[in-house]
C-alpha cells in the first residue's frame, strides 16, 4: 500500500508538471526510502538569483527539454520520475550526498544504491537534453526520443543573409568582379578555419558550461582541470589572447 500510495503522489504530481520540485523530506521519501519500484532522475541545483549560477539555468533549460519530452510520449509510464532539488530548498540533501557543486545529475534505481555510473559526467559530456537521454536509456532502458520546441530564429537568419546577398549581388549587378577575387575567398576560408580550430565548434556540439561556479564558496573556474573538456570560457579567452 506503502508503495502504491508513493507511486500515486508522484504521478500526480508528473501530470501537473514535468519536474517534480523536492525539498529534504520529499527526497527521502520518494527516492531515498524503499519500497521503490521506478527510478528517479535528480538535478541538484541552485537556481536562486543570488546564487548566480548562470550554467544551472541553461542545464534547467535542457532538463525541462528532456522531461517534457518524457511526459508527452507515449511510452511514458510510472517507471521513471524527473525531479530537482535546489540548494536553497533542500541543503541538508546536499549535505547529506556530501555534494559541493551545481549542477549535478543523479540517477536513483528502483533497488539499491546509486552507482558511480548513476552520476552523469556533465564535465565530460555536457548537459544537452540528447546526452541526458542516451545516459538515461544506458541506466534504466528507457528510451526517450528529444522533442525541442520549434525555433524559427535560425530559418529567419537565414532568410536574412540570403536576402542580404541577394540584394547585394542585385546593386551590383553590373560590375560583379569581386566574385572572383581570390583575396576575398582566402580571407573567407581561413575565417572557417580558425572557427573550426578555436574550439567553438567542440562547445556547439558538447555544450559545456561557460564556467562553473561552486555553490558552497562562489569561487568560479574559466579553465577546466581536465584536457579532457573544456569551458565555454576558454575558447574565448584563447581568441582574446591570439
Amino acid at each position: 500500500n506503502l508503495l502504491a500510495e508513493k507511486v500515486e503522489q508522484l504521478m500526480e504530481w508528473s501530470s501537473r508538471r514535468s519536474v517534480v520540485r523536492m525539498n529534504g523530506d520529499k527526497f527521502r521519501r520518494f527516492v531515498k526510502a524503499p519500497p521503490r519500484n521506478y527510478s528517479v532522475v535528480v538535478m541538484f541545483t541552485a537556481l536562486q538569483p543570488q546564487r548566480q549560477c548562470s550554467v544551472c539555468r541553461q542545464a534547467n533549460e535542457e532538463y525541462q527539454v528532456l522531461a517534457n519530452s518524457w511526459r508527452y510520449s507515449s511510452a511514458f509510464s510510472n517507471k521513471l520520475f524527473f525531479t530537482i532539488v535546489d540548494y536553497d530548498e533542500g541543503a541538508d540533501v546536499f549535505q547529506q550526498l556530501n555534494m559541493n557543486s551545481a549542477p549535478t545529475f543523479m540517477h536513483f534505481p528502483p533497488k539499491g544504491k546509486p552507482k558511480r555510473a548513476d552520476t552523469f559526467d556533465l564535465q565530460r559530456i555536457g548537459f544537452a537534453a540528447e546526452q541526458l537521454a542516451k545516459w538515461i536509456a544506458d541506466r534504466t532502458d528507457v528510451h526517450i526520443r528529444v522533442f525541442r520546441p520549434p525555433n524559427y530564429s535560425g530559418t529567419i537568419a537565414l532568410a536574412l543573409l540570403v536576402s542580404l546577398v541577394g540584394g547585394l549581388l542585385y546593386l551590383r549587378r553590373n560590375n560583379l568582379e569581386f566574385i572572383y577575387n581570390k583575396t576575398g575567398w582566402a580571407m573567407a576560408a581561413l575565417c572557417v578555419v580558425f572557427a573550426m580550430t578555436s574550439g567553438q565548434m567542440w562547445n556547439h556540439i558538447r555544450g559545456p558550461p561557460y564556467a562553473h561556479k561552486n555553490p558552497q564558496n562562489g569561487q568560479v573556474s574559466y579553465i577546466h582541470g581536465s584536457s579532457q573538456a573544456q569551458f565555454v570560457a576558454e575558447s574565448h579567452i584563447i581568441l582574446l589572447l591570439s
